[in-house]
């Protein structure tokens, strides 16, 4: 059977002569799967934070149907309820807001203050929606004049929930590690279950029990809400997010983009295979290895091997959430996080934190002498680690992204429409006319500039200057004629969660860079 499409359809790419383009992983199918609702046709929605886009998936043969695009009315959306009248109510996390779309494909914003938004429910033709932070509100909000009342304050990070047979509002108190519910009228919560595996959502099936997904432990509990008594459906890994009924077939999504259908006797069927939300940062170490930054997940890919998890937020032991990534030798990583964080960080152990209080930490590089080079876009500045010191390379420059050393330490940058080599604390251009220049690397005398605007990469001769596209049409950036939203932060979970495509440069002169807009890992090759 042919393959279903991927999220994004890459024109064949054109390359220089004597290169060849690989993908070390397959495209990916969806920008990471967070919420899910089943629709009156039997398709499951998903909403995906990443790619603020909406989707509806058919559950028997895993077709996918584009409901609310990238650079349409929806950004960021986290979790989904229709009303009657088939208008699908999303929670925007990044934006803070409740937005409606309406059957016709417009949309509006119900409710522009609901900081980090994330579960939303109808019953009845109510509509329901709370915040996912520490002392968070669930409120009622009008559907015609998004006018507020709340329902319950101060609730430990209420993620997606579901109104249960009795009437009563059942929701994860994921803060708490348990399940609460509450009138719909208000009053105190009640506990329902505890000691669970990080819930991050609730539904019911027809026998009235609670199915929800835990996103630290990976596991898919049914819940008696009478009793509080846990049944293990399934373990997958963590990083669950949610989970919808078809009649009485139970399907869950992983953050990854994955989709399950949880078969009985702890079986399950992938309808969409695991995937990247974007990737981000790429880096190399002198085996082969790759080391790919997704946000909240890490991942290495061994030569001739599959993709492993290297680490991800929700297992502990993590830097945060991933942006910029680059090999410091071994199986030691440096990372910059939407935290504002830069660390040094070996897989299994506690990252050892180089900087923070960074504005927007973006691209990273190690070079001699286990100095680590990292910009921060906001302030303009490219920082230096070095000997557990920390220092200013240069400053005022124009949105600086990806940075690389040079073989004699020379530090190259990144910024809005240029490479430039950091000297003497100024910037001097090796290469302006581009059009957003992100990942960057420096090999056999060569440097490399991934121009996701462009979709190009570039080869520059460090002594000559010349420089040409070695590679055109890649699957980078977001599709043409697309403006990708700016995603924002996630409450106190992360900052901004700005794109970064990575580039990295092997031993062997091999490049491997960030094909963010269809999700995959890809290499350049000479020879």
């Amino acid at each position: 059977m042919p393959q279903p499409a991927a999220r994004y359809i890459a024109p064949p790419a054109t390359l220089a002569e004597g290169w060849t383009l690989a993908r070390l992983t397959p495209p990916s199918r969806l920008h990471g799967a967070n919420g899910l609702r089943t629709g009156k046709d039997g398709l499951i929605y998903v909403a995906q934070v990443c790619g603020s886009q909406v989707s509806a998936v058919n559950p028997d043969t895993g077709d996918i149907t584009t409901i609310s695009p990238m650079g349409g009315g929806i950004t960021g959306p986290d979790d989904l309820a229709f009303d009657d009248e088939g208008n699908l109510y999303c929670t925007e996390i990044t934006t803070n807001r409740l937005s409606v779309l309406h059957p016709d494909g417009t949309t509006r914003v119900l409710n522009g203050d609901v900081p980090v938004a994330n579960p939303v429910t109808v019953y009845q033709n109510r509509v329901i929606a709370g915040e996912l932070r520490m002392g968070g509100q669930i409120r009622e909000f009008d559907r015609s004049t998004g006018a507020a009342r709340v329902i319950l304050a101060d609730v430990p990070m209420p993620n997606a929930f579901e109104v249960g047979p009795d009437g009563k509002l059942y929701f994860p108190a994921q803060g708490a590690n348990e399940i609460w519910r509450v009138s719909l009228d208000g009053g105190a919560p009640e506990v329902v279950a505890k000691d669970l595996g990080v819930p991050d959502s609730v539904k019911f099936d027809a026998q009235g029990f609670i199915i929800s997904t835990q996103v630290g432990s990976g596991q898919v509990l049914r819940i008696d809400p009478r009793s509080g008594e846990k049944t293990l459906l399934a373990q997958l890994s963590p990083g669950l997010d949610n989970c919808t009924l078809v009649g009485d077939r139970l399907f869950v999504s992983h953050i990854t983009g994955e989709l399950h259908e949880i078969l009985g006797d702890g079986k399950t069927r992938a309808v969409i295979d695991n995937g990247f939300q974007w990737p981000m940062g790429i880096g190399v170490n002198e085996a082969g290895t790759v080391y790919v930054g997704d946000g909240m997940f890490a991942y290495m890919i061994a030569p001739g091997q599959a993709r492993q998890l290297a680490g991800t937020l929700f297992g502990g032991m993590f830097p945060g959430f991933m942006r910029g990534v680059a090999s410091a030798g071994g199986d030691s990583w440096v990372v910059t996080t939407a935290n504002g964080t830069a660390a040094r960080w070996t897989p299994g152990s506690e990252p050892e934190l180089l900087a923070h209080g960074l504005e927007r930490a973006m691209g990273i590089a190690a070079g001699p002498g286990g100095a680590v080079a990292f910009a921060d876009q906001d302030t303009g500045k490219v920082m230096l680690s070095s000997g557990g010191e920390l220092s200013e390379l240069a400053s005022g420059l124009d949105k600086p992204t990806g940075v690389a050393f040079g073989s004699d330490g020379t530090v190259y940058v990144a910024e809005a429409g240029r490479v430039s080599k950091i000297s003497g604390g100024k910037a001097v251009a090796v290469i302006d006319g581009l059009g957003d220049p992100q990942g960057i690397a420096v090999s056999g005398g060569k440097l490399y500039v991934l121009d996701v605007a462009a979709k190009q990469v570039i080869e520059c001769d460090l002594a000559s200057g010349a420089h040409s596209v070695i590679a055109a049409g890649l699957p980078v950036g977001a599709p043409a004629g697309v403006v990708a939203p700016a995603l924002g932060g996630v409450g106190d979970m992360c900052g901004p969660m700005t794109s970064f495509a990575g580039l990295a440069a092997g031993a062997d002169g091999s490049l491997y860079l960030s094909g963010d807009a269809e999700g995959s890992v890809l290499k350049l090759s000479a020879g």
